[in-house]
């Protein structure tokens, strides 16, 4: 049985397969998980809850249905455009989400099956054990919509798979199938389509019957790396939230809105 506090959530639905692993799923299936303003919220703050809690050995996070996350609605980037406040305090949600997964001190294992865009990437990739679908699609999404990538990915990207890989892949936005991305070293595997939660539902019970302290305690020195870069990390979301205020991302969002190629203002002053 999941813990109490969990009944206080609306878009994550929590399950607990064995003691001492929590199951956390972003349950928005007729939205392929796309996250609104309360699945945000809820997404960035549950790692402290997490964190708290002693019953909890490890996590498992994966989306509900076919896909892990779509990434942002479009009602919450409108949001974000046309509300100063509004665009204020997803910001910081964007920040806390990414600080939060690095300094829970649970192991934490993604199940990634469809696509895993933005937001949703970010936790599918900051899971410390990330299991990924042969045909899951992964791509980061922010400069299609006209702003700069933010959430997560100038942080961590360039340790995984370098930074000309990361050039390629954030600049051109280009998505990536589960196998390139575990070719790459962006996900720990890669298994058959349908397997990805069998598959980390296993690690997750390796992890549980682990040493605690051992565990985490890796975790914790191996997360120095994404500590260390934290200025790169403040400085990209910063950017991706003053790009928001820009034409350009009205335009991307309207591009998506109408499902064709955008068509940017081509300058910048920097």
């Amino acid at each position: 049985m999941a813990p109490l506090w969990t009944s206080t959530y609306q878009r994550l639905l929590f399950q607990e397969p064995e003691p001492g692993i929590l199951e956390v799923v972003l349950h928005r299936p007729e939205a392929l998980n796309a996250l609104d303003a309360v699945a945000h919220r809820e997404l960035t703050y549950v790692w402290r809850d997490i964190d708290a809690d002693p019953s909890i050995r490890v996590v498992l996070i994966r989306g509900s249905g076919q896909a892990f996350s779509a990434g942002g609605d479009f009602t919450l980037i409108e949001e974000i455009m046309s509300d100063p406040e509004a665009c204020m305090r997803v910001w910081k949600e964007a920040r806390d989400l990414v600080y939060n997964m690095i300094h829970c001190g649970k192991p934490i294992v993604s199940a990634i099956e469809g696509p895993a865009v933005g937001a949703g990437l970010a936790v599918a990739l900051l899971a410390d054990i990330s299991v990924a679908a042969r045909s899951a699609r992964l791509v980061d999404g922010h400069v299609r919509l006209g702003v700069a990538a933010g959430d997560h990915a100038v942080l961590f990207w360039p340790l995984l798979i370098g930074m000309a890989k990361t050039k390629y892949y954030l600049l051109l936005n280009e998505p990536l199938s589960g196998e390139e991305a575990e070719r790459l070293g962006m996900v720990s595997l890669c298994v058959e389509d349908g397997k990805a939660y069998e598959v980390a539902l296993e690690i997750a019970r390796r992890l549980a019957r682990g040493s605690a302290s051992a565990i985490r305690w890796t975790k914790y020195a191996l997360n120095n790396w994404l500590r260390m870069a934290g200025p790169i990390f403040d400085v990209s979301t910063a950017l991706e939230f003053l790009g928001f205020l820009l034409p350009d991302a009205r335009e991307g969002l309207q591009a998506l809105r109408e499902k064709r190629s955008p068509r940017f203002s081509g300058e910048a002053p920097l």
